[in-house]
């Protein structure tokens, strides 16, 4: 089971959002989306965000980046 589920990780992505607007995530594709690329980043190179342990996964540290709110997601109307 992922910890922290995706349920926790759209509140944390849409914390920001005021009452009436729309959500920047809204369905849990959209998460696995997004850390799905954060990992491709993080595979090519990029640094990761957050401490690590010796031998996480890619994906791991995404979902821990996306969980600490240390990576924001763009809406389909933001670049």
């Amino acid at each position: 089971m992922l910890h922290p589920s995706y349920t926790d990780l759209m509140k944390v992505v849409n914390k920001d959002v005021e009452e009436g607007e729309t959500k920047v995530v809204n369905s849990r594709y959209s998460i696995v989306m997004a850390t799905a690329k954060r990992a491709r980043e993080i595979i090519d190179g990029n640094t990761p965000l957050v401490n690590t342990k010796i031998g996480e996964k890619p994906l791991s540290i995404a979902i821990d980046e996306l969980n600490q709110a240390q990576i924001k997601v763009a809406g389909e109307d933001e670049e």
